[in-house]
């Protein structure tokens, strides 16, 4: 299969974001309430679907989940560790770094679900829904704890607000309790899904921002090497470990690959911190994102 021209359509959707955004009047001003409107309307409607679509059989993908998991901490332990490092602790700004190292394991939902479904339809939809609803809680604690313990503020708030826990949550109930989307209201619900995937990614390349780069360089480096490289090795490594099927093991290494949560950005800043040095650290990641994913899924996948 060849992926690069797999995940082409995707990645110019998010080139059409930028020029968009850059070069007509639908500035900045107009994508940030785009922006709102995936991220608590949209894209919880998509995510909620995708859960409640078919049974989860929680013994066939129990293994799918704890290698999620599994590599989620491993990516968060690294990010964590930076600081402690020998040689690269006394080169990293500990505040710079409580804001930057939510990047090295969070990951954009909007192009991880547009790439599980070309990767295998409904159930790389459902299984990608099912790690997003067992990473997303820990990845937002994750996210908000060093900001949080920095800047002497609770997150309790923070993750009972969030529109993903949400709807992940709300999801997996519905699922586990054999509820459904009614037959009739099925048909609006898949089209607001579909609408949810083009617009998340037209806005991800509207928020990408160049400048701010040369800022803690060694930083950047390390996140970004964590998210778009250690990341995908971890994933294989487990995916072996606990034998995952072919159609687990490609999802499981296309979520390791993903570029880094759009949203990042939006929460730095939210938190007091430098909201412009983490958009272009996104930025970076959705540039390498068109590396690491060909390679997870291109080159670990032949393993």
């Amino acid at each position: 299969m060849n992926y690069a021209q797999l995940l082409f359509p995707d990645f110019s959707l998010i080139v059409c974001g930028y020029l968009v955004c850059r070069y007509t009047a639908l500035n900045r001003t107009v994508w940030q309430q785009v922006e709102s409107l995936v991220y608590f309307f949209l894209f919880p409607v998509l995510l909620f679907q995708s859960i409640v679509r078919s049974p989860l059989d929680f013994v066939a993908t129990s293994s799918l989940i704890g290698a999620g998991l599994l590599m989620s901490l491993a990516a968060i332990a690294l990010a964590y560790s930076l600081p402690f490092l020998p040689w690269l602790g006394k080169r990293i700004d500990r505040r710079e770094h409580a804001a930057s190292a939510q990047v090295a394991f969070r990951f954009n939902s909007f192009i991880g679900l547009a790439l599980a479904d070309k990767l295998a339809g409904a159930e790389g939809l459902q299984l990608i829904a099912v790690l997003i609803g067992v990473c997303v809680p820990l990845f937002n604690v994750a996210a908000v704890w060093p900001m949080a313990r920095h800047a002497q503020r609770g997150f309790i708030g923070e993750l009972a607000r969030n529109p993903l826990i949400i709807a992940t949550a709300a999801g997996l109930v519905a699922n586990v309790m054999g509820l459904s989307i009614p037959y009739w209201l099925e048909p609006t619900v898949t089209r607001i899904g579909a609408a949810s995937l083009a617009l998340g990614l037209l806005a991800a390349g509207a928020g990408m921002q160049f400048a701010h780069l040369s800022q803690a360089k060694l930083l950047a480096v390390a996140v970004l090497t964590i998210r778009h490289l250690l990341t995908p090795v971890i994933g294989l490594m487990l995916a072996l470990v606990f034998g995952l099927s072919a159609v687990q093991t490609s999802i499981l290494l296309a979520f390791s690959a993903l570029p880094t949560a759009s949203s990042a950005y939006v929460l730095a800043a939210r938190m007091g911190y430098n909201g412009a040095y983490v958009a272009a650290l996104v930025t970076l990641s959705t540039i390498l994102g068109t590396l690491s994913l060909p390679f997870a899924l291109g080159v670990l996948r032949q393993v």
